[in-house]
């Protein structure tokens, strides 16, 4: 089996929030050299600040070919986690991009490795390319049906890659995580997740707000099992040519999701109610049972836990 031991390893949207804590347990899995591509759209050179010093960061576009080839030849490098992508919420005000980076994203990377300039690559894809539920827990045989040009995008690359290893033996595992949270993610503006979002709101004096009536579910997974599962997926061969998930098995309601953040915060003030949010997803719940399987993988933090650790960070990080 093989071990991220001593690899030369490259993370794409690196500085990200997912990417950054990729980056920090690759460097406590003993990985022999960490170099992170981002363009800084969305990730932050603070996320990096454990890291720093014994990483490589490249201000780059991880579409870029030529860039990426440049810098995986330079750098020698063996494995690619590809997590660069745009925010889901880039659809509602620029659609075309929003589809066309996550595309263009994996064509770099699948080009890169069918060329030969590195070993094996870890795709991670979304929840979101499943669109709503039409079964519960949702397994890897759901259909594909993205409600959001991002979702889209995440869904076509998925299946071009699919495509491609299904002509030839490439060394690729498809990682499909469920609804990430945790610290380091974008707290403020358009574009952040709704857990920092409704924190920062109150925090600040505003109220919460829920697009809709809140009765929309999520599966949410603290990302250190997401990562966790990340590199179990390089280190387990069996997780090769394949799609799988990472989730919970377990739906909150956005609406009792909301109703915890106050609490936790002693927050009894009024909850404001958006109409529905254009094309969003009305159910997510995963089915591991492939990732148990393949993987090993469970989940080691529960949902209370993590996002007690969650607010716990944005209550410091002003």
């Amino acid at each position: 089996m093989p071990s991220i031991k001593g690899k030369t390893v490259l993370v794409t949207g690196g500085a990200g929030f997912i990417g950054s804590h990729l980056v920090d347990s690759l460097l406590q899995a003993g990985a022999g050299h960490v170099v992170v591509v981002d363009n800084f759209f969305l990730g932050k050179e603070e996320n990096l600040s454990q890291a720093i010093d014994n990483i490589k960061l490249y201000r780059d576009d991880a579409a870029d070919l030529g860039a990426m080839s440049a810098i995986i030849s330079n750098e020698k490098i063996e494995v690619v986690f590809n997590l660069a992508t745009i925010a889901l919420n880039y659809s509602f005000f620029n659609p075309y991009t929003a589809y066309m980076v996550n595309v263009n994203l994996a064509n770099t990377s699948l080009r890169l490795l069918k060329e030969g300039a590195y070993e094996t690559l870890i795709h991670i894809s979304s929840s979101e390319a499943y669109g709503t539920a039409l079964y519960s827990p949702m397994d890897e045989n759901h259909p594909l049906n993205p409600t959001t040009p991002y979702a889209a995008g995440k869904a076509a690359a998925d299946l071009m890659i699919q495509s491609f290893y299904n002509m030839e033996p490439l060394d690729i595992s498809i990682i499909r995580p469920f609804n990430n949270y945790g610290p380091r993610q974008n707290p403020i503006g358009q574009l952040a997740g709704i857990i920092p979002v409704t924190a920062h709101r109150i925090k600040n004096g505003d109220k919460p707000v829920i697009e809709g009536d809140g009765s929309q579910t999520r599966d949410f997974v603290y990302v250190s099992d997401t990562v966790r599962a990340l590199i179990s997926a390089y280190e387990n061969e069996n997780s090769r040519r394949t799609v799988i998930n990472i989730g919970t098995g377990v739906e909150l309601s956005i609406k009792d999701l909301i109703d915890g953040i106050c609490k936790y915060y002693k927050y009894t003030g009024e909850i404001i109610f958006n109409p529905p949010r254009t094309a969003d997803v009305k159910r997510l719940c995963a089915s591991s049972e492939k990732a148990k399987k393949l993987l090993d993988f469970s989940i080691e933090t529960d949902f209370t836990t993590g996002l007690n650790q969650t607010l716990d960070w944005y209550g410091i990080k002003k």
